[in-house]
């Protein structure tokens, strides 16, 4: 199941992404990886997303149970 995460940039641009668990967990390894490529290549459920890692200033994921209808 895709989850949903905001990615938010220097001068505050945010980036809301759905997501499998393999680009997140891919995602959080090149953040933390200071020897990482600064382009990180995120595969999102409808589009594939090049990120400037020096950009990002924060990433949340969105924990809350996805619900349908009211």
């Amino acid at each position: 199941p895709a989850r949903r995460i905001d990615i938010g940039f220097k001068g505050g641009q945010v980036l809301p992404c759905r997501v499998n668990q393999e680009a997140w967990d891919g995602l959080r390894k090149a953040l933390e990886d200071s020897s990482s490529e600064r382009w990180h290549e995120l595969e999102t459920a409808d589009s594939q997303v090049a990120i400037d890692l020096a950009q990002v200033v924060y990433v949340r994921l969105d924990t809350e149970d996805q619900k349908v209808g009211f």
